[in-house]
């Protein structure tokens, strides 16, 4: 009797070889890791201004990358970031004033006669900006610009002051020249005994040593050596006290 052949046993394809789901994450957390101190501290002062809360080490690690344990260049200089709060155990972001809401925000400003800068109080909290304007549109502030965004200076109206201001005085501020720098500016007014709600060049040096955007917001004009600069394109300062009158 014969034998049935036995029955051919087909092995199944062998499955091709993937690269790791992982391998792109790990190249973007390798070229993190290896970036420069100073863009590694951006990438966590980001995350502290953006959620306002306190992360340890290991938590910022998983959120950013940024390995602070392993890298004591970055911790050293996270922990004495004059934006950055450590209490020993997490990082979390420190604004120059410590504000909450626009209460808080109205009593700084009246406390600054001379003004105050807006850049000192962008950070405070996530909506400071909005309520300066509706501190602005309740006629409780002025914010008075100049062609450097970043140096917009906040002070307070006192309600209780009536002021009235001929129009010849008027016209001679509004046609007074200006210098075309905010150094030069900040030298004026020291030379004639006032102080500055700015420091522009402290503000520009500590910039680039934390290791954060300087920037500026595109300007609306362009400034160049036949520009002539005046307090012209401050009407607004005036438009209220017209309302009053």
């Amino acid at each position: 009797m014969p034998v049935p052949a036995a029955p051919s046993v087909t092995s199944a394809p062998a499955p091709a070889v993937k690269f790791s789901n992982d391998t792109e994450r790990l190249q973007h957390i390798n070229s993190i890791r290896k970036a420069p101190v100073g863009a590694q501290m951006k990438c966590v002062i980001n995350l502290l201004l953006e959620t306002r809360q306190a992360f340890t080490p290991e938590q910022i690690n998983e959120v950013t990358y940024v390995d602070i344990n392993a890298n004591k260049a970055v911790f050293d200089s996270l922990r004495n970031n004059l934006k950055v709060n450590y209490d020993g155990k997490r990082f979390s972001y420190k604004s120059k004033h410590d504000l909450r809401d626009k209460e808080q925000l109205l009593y700084l400003i009246r406390k600054f006669v001379w003004g105050i800068a807006v850049i000192d109080l962008k950070d405070a909290y996530p909506t400071v900006m909005e309520d300066l304007q509706a501190l602005k549109a309740a006629g409780k502030i002025w914010l008075l610009s100049n062609f450097d965004s970043q140096e917009d200076i906040a002070y307070p109206n006192d309600p209780r002051v009536p002021i009235k201001v001929d129009d010849d005085l008027k016209q001679l501020f509004l046609g007074i020249e200006l210098p075309r720098d905010m150094i030069d500016i900040e030298r004026d007014l020291q030379k004639n005994g006032m102080k500055p709600a700015t420091n522009t060049a402290q503000r520009r040096a500590s910039s680039e040593v934390q290791g954060m955007s300087s920037k500026p917001k595109p300007k609306k004009h362009e400034i160049t050596k036949r520009t002539k600069l005046t307090n012209a394109h401050l009407p607004e300062l005036f438009r209220h006290l017209d309302k009053k009158s």
